[in-house]
């Protein structure tokens, strides 16, 4: 019977399901940009940012990259307003489009050789448009997954999006491994630090298709309804979220900075030391 509540718990779970995959494959695509960026900063930095000193074109490169996480806040701040209106699906779309932009004005921009100061403006502009966007994916996807979550699974449905950035970074370590082992330096710093971007540019359409075939979260579909019907819409949801959570607020700020910061030494900058050590020889 239709609505029997079997039937009905037994579509929630496949609904469930499908909002996991979704949001995890999206998620793992983003922050695979990040990864793969950040392994090949030696080579984007001898492309984009031309200095006859290495260690000054890696700092450059890295700066690039700093500045996607500089961005996010305000990602997070505009995408996840934009979610609230909108709805959770609206803005997940939106997300994974921000950053296949992002992606292809770093895998298509000409070198500094060609096209002089223009070179690392387009690498910058996709790293911060990059960088946007999963400011608002995290939250975004986060929302979602909870939303979607069964009673009693929420903590379970929303570790799927910290699993996908660890999934993120093996792809993206696969694939520089891949890359790095067949081919030359020379080749890999003329075109082949591109290939890894060329490879999220083609998986991009995929995930875009997946998460334009969700369905709104029950919870903001009721939570629209219910605003519509008592006309009590939070203008400013970052405001009430200062006024009503700020231990809340600060806390989460604080144990991001913590897990955010400290891994990248680690995955990041220990892989590329190699290369950019034998830049300087």
């Amino acid at each position: 019977m239709p609505g029997h509540p079997a039937s009905q718990a037994t579509a929630q779970e496949r609904s469930g399901r499908k909002a996991v995959i979704a949001a995890s494959a999206g998620n793992a695509l983003e922050w695979y940009d990040f990864t793969v960026y950040a392994l090949f900063a030696v080579y984007i930095g001898q492309n984009f940012f031309h200095n006859e000193d290495p260690t000054v074109q890696l700092m450059a490169s890295f700066l690039a990259f700093g500045l996607g996480f500089v961005v996010r806040p305000l990602g997070a701040l505009v995408l996840g307003a934009y979610g609230d209106r909108a709805g959770r699906k609206a803005a997940l779309t939106l997300t994974i489009m921000l950053m296949a932009v992002g992606t292809l004005l770093i895998a298509a921009a000409p070198p500094n050789a060609a096209i002089g100061v223009g070179a690392p403006l387009l690498s910058v502009c996709g790293r911060v448009l990059q960088g946007f966007s999963a400011g608002g994916e995290v939250g975004g996807a986060t929302a979602f997954l909870v939303e979607h979550a069964p009673e009693g699974k929420r903590g379970q449905y929303a570790s799927w999006l910290q699993a996908s950035m660890g999934i993120s970074n093996l792809l993206g370590a696969l694939v520089a491994t891949l890359v790095t082992t067949f081919l030359t330096e020379q080749q890999i710093g003329e075109w082949g630090w591109r290939v890894p971007f060329i490879i999220g540019l083609a998986i991009a359409p995929v995930g875009l298709w997946m998460r334009r075939a969700l369905d709104e979260t029950p919870h903001f579909r009721e939570e629209q309804a219910r605003q519509a019907r008592q006309n009590d819409r939070v203008k400013t949801p970052l405001l009430a979220v200062v006024r009503d959570y700020p231990k809340e607020l600060l806390t989460g700020l604080c144990m991001s900075v913590l897990w955010a910061v400290g891994p990248y030494a680690l995955i990041i900058f220990m892989p590329i030391y190699r290369p950019w050590s034998a830049t300087c020889s």
